[in-house]
Formats: structure tokens, C-alpha cells, sequence
């Protein structure tokens, strides 16, 4: 650890929590940084909202430290920025940090003295979302300010590989809850479902390159069996490629089948999930992939990259497939096969059901990254339950 020598560390630990297990007898004090505060609609910042109330209702006082949303060279910029250290040095018992934040971090870390120590929110990493042009740099910045934290918490044991191969941290894997927490419909209403008109197909996401929504039309543009499909997620993320997945869906004349909903509430979406037959979300890499858990819990068969942490939730040929980025062919050949085959359709929805029923609800992935956090300020090693979806390293 580079941020302070671990004398300092256990200095500041004792003075904040007295047993070295948070401030106010059993309580933390919690300071955690996002970028432009946790009312965005991805899963990154669900997960983060999840985790604040999580906190709060066991008695921790959280404080949500709001740093400006601008560009990735604007957010390096801010690694040089005397108010910012001076913000986010403060004496809590821990700092946590959504590591999406990095590139604003990665100076301020060594410098911060106040906080008893600092732990990453990792839900997946930005070297695994950009080109090979600017990969090498980014990596580099990543290894840097993983360098400064003293833990991290990982969506998935995917991505805990990928920023231990990153830094030696000391991680928990904590897998995204979904949104029912169990099943939705019946197996008996997922398999009447099954057997219901056109293929009926969702993509939900913001419209930006990584989530592969040109890919995916390419793909079903292959298809000639009878299937629909509704676009659900902002156009304004990325206009320029907003426009271009519209247009590439009239241009490959497909547009009377497709339905850009744009951003829904989260009655839509439900009432969306419910009817759909598959969920098909084709991105370049995702570090869990909590849309797909969401949508096995209405028995929709996901369609999930094979790149990133899903298939430590989605079994090819068994509740759902993989296909791998920018593979058009893979995905109409999973689609031609449901949309023929409605009794295998079936099959694959009630297994979706029954491992969304069987997944870690938030209540326990909360109260388990709550107790690491408790264990990394107290300056204790982090134990294990052993239990599936929460391995410590």
C-alpha cells in the first residue's frame, strides 16, 4: 500500500473507531465518491445506491462525495486539483471509492491522511471497455490509482482477476442483487409464454459502442422467422452512435420491427421484461451484467456477452447463451433456433427462473461488503464465508 505507512494507518484507525470497529460503537463513518451523485439508471450506480442504503439502515452515517461528470482528459485534470484533495480528505473511517472515478484519483490517494483507509468499488474496469489505441494508457492509470486503495470490491470474480493481474488487493467478490430478488412468473406462465406469437426480443442499455446494439441488429437482420424487438435505453449518452444504431436498423430494413423506447420507468421496464421471450444485450464486455440476472427473473432467455463476468451467471445452452463480441452469425443463430424451437425456448426460461431464484439477494451481498469494509477499517484481514458469490482474495 503506497497511500500511508501502515503505522499512520493504524494510528488514524484507532483514533476514529476506538475498537477498530467504526465510529460509534459498531458504526462506520463512510465517505463514498462517484462521479455526478447516484441517480443515473445504470447498474454501476443501482449498485452504489444499493450499498448507501444498506449502510444507512444498519446505523452508518454515509456521506456521498459528488465530483463533476466531464471527459476522461477532464477528470485527469482533476488529479492535479488542490480542492479536490482537500475535499476528499476526510476523517472517516473509510473512503470508498467508485473506481469509475480513478482517473480523477490516482494523484490524491498516497496524499490522503485522514480517511482509516480506502476501498474501490470495481464493477468493471475502462481498460476493458476502450480500443487498443488507448488501452496501454489507460491500463496504466488503472494500475496506478489500484495501487493507492488499500481493498477493492468486485462485481464479479471476473473482474476481481482482471484488477488483482491489476494490484495485489485484498477483494471481495459482490455480485449484483437483481431487481425481484427471486422469480417473477411462474415457470407455467414462462412456458405459456414461450408458445406466443413472434419472437419477442428486448435490448436494454444506453445506446453507446460497448453495449453492441449495431451488432445485435446485424445479427437478427439474418433472421427471416417471424421476431420483434424494443430498444429500451438513452439516446443521449452518445448521440452520434444513438443515431447510428436508428439508422442502421432502416438501412438493413428492419426498422417496422424495431422500437426505440428510449429511457422507461421502472414499471415499463417490468411490464417489458414480463412479456419478453429473450434478452439480448451482445455488449464488447461486461463486468457482471446485472440486466441479464433481471431479465432471467421474468424467465426471458438472456442473450449475454461471453466477455466479462455473465457466464459466471448465464450457461451456454443451458439458461441462456454466450456469444462473443461482434458475432452478427452467433446471434442469429441463437435467435433462428428459439424462434423455431419454442419447446426448447421453455426449457431455457424456467432454467433462467430457476437460477434467478436462486441468486444472492442485496440484503446479503450489502451486509457482506459492509463487513469487509468494518474488517479493512479495523485494520483486520478480511475473513470468508465461503459461501458462492462472496469469495474473498
Amino acid at each position: 500500500m503506497t497511500r500511508a505507512s501502515d503505522r499512520e494507518t493504524d494510528d488514524r484507525r484507532a483514533d476514529a473507531s476506538g475498537d477498530g470497529s467504526g465510529s460509534r460503537g459498531d458504526a462506520l463513518d463512510v465517505g463514498l465518491v462517484v462521479y455526478g451523485g447516484l441517480d443515473r439508471t445504470s447498474g454501476g450506480f443501482r449498485y452504489d445506491r444499493k450499498l448507501v442504503s444498506h449502510l444507512e439502515g444498519r446505523g452508518d452515517r454515509v456521506e456521498v462525495i459528488a465530483l463533476p461528470w466531464r471527459t476522461y482528459p477532464e477528470h485527469l485534470a482533476d488529479a492535479r486539483s488542490e480542492a479536490l484533495r482537500a475535499k476528499l480528505n476526510r476523517p472517516v473511517d473509510v473512503l470508498v471509492q467508485d473506481e469509475l472515478c480513478h482517473p480523477s484519483l490516482w494523484r490524491h490517494n498516497p496524499h490522503l491522511d485522514r480517511p482509516g483507509a480506502v476501498v474501490s468499488i470495481v464493477h468493471h474496469l475502462r481498460t476493458d471497455e476502450v480500443g487498443p489505441t488507448l488501452r496501454p494508457a489507460t491500463r496504466a492509470i488503472e494500475r496506478r490509482y489500484l495501487r493507492t486503495v488499500d481493498a477493492a470490491i468486485c462485481a464479479s470474480a471476473d473482474t476481481r482477476d482482471r484488477t488483482v493481474a491489476l494490484a495485489p488487493l485484498p477483494t471481495l467478490v459482490a455480485r449484483p442483487g437483481g431487481r425481484v430478488e427471486g422469480a417473477a412468473v411462474s415457470p407455467e406462465a414462462a412456458a405459456g409464454r414461450a408458445r406466443e406469437g413472434p419472437l419477442r426480443i428486448g435490448f436494454v442499455g444506453n445506446l453507446v459502442p460497448r453495449k453492441g446494439a449495431t451488432t445485435l441488429l446485424a445479427g437478427l437482420a439474418r433472421v427471416d422467422r417471424p421476431w420483434e424487438l424494443t430498444v429500451v435505453g438513452s439516446h443521449e449518452a452518445d448521440p452520434g452512435y444513438a443515431r447510428e444504431v436508428r439508422e442502421a436498423a432502416a438501412e438493413r430494413g428492419i426498422g417496422e420491427r424495431v422500437t426505440f423506447a428510449g429511457e422507461v420507468d421502472d414499471a415499463e421496464l417490468a411490464s417489458l421484461l414480463r412479456r419478453l421471450h429473450v434478452l439480448a444485450v451482445p455488449s464488447r464486455h461486461e463486468g457482471f451484467g446485472a440486466v441479464y440476472l433481471e431479465a432471467m427473473e421474468y424467465g426471458a432467455v438472456p442473450v449475454a456477452s461471453a466477455a466479462g463476468g455473465a457466464s459466471e451467471l448465464v450457461a451456454d445452452g443451458e439458461n441462456g447463451f454466450l456469444v462473443e463480441p461482434d458475432d452478427p452469425d452467433r446471434i442469429a443463430a441463437v435467435v433462428d433456433r428459439l424462434a423455431a424451437d419454442r419447446t426448447e425456448l421453455a426449457r431455457l426460461s424456467r432454467a433462467a427462473l430457476e437460477t434467478a431464484s436462486e441468486h444472492p439477494g442485496w440484503a446479503e451481498t450489502m451486509e457482506r461488503a459492509r463487513s469487509f469494509l468494518v474488517d479493512i477499517a479495523g485494520g483486520r484481514e478480511p475473513g470468508t464465508d465461503g459461501r458462492d458469490g462472496g469469495d474473498h482474495a
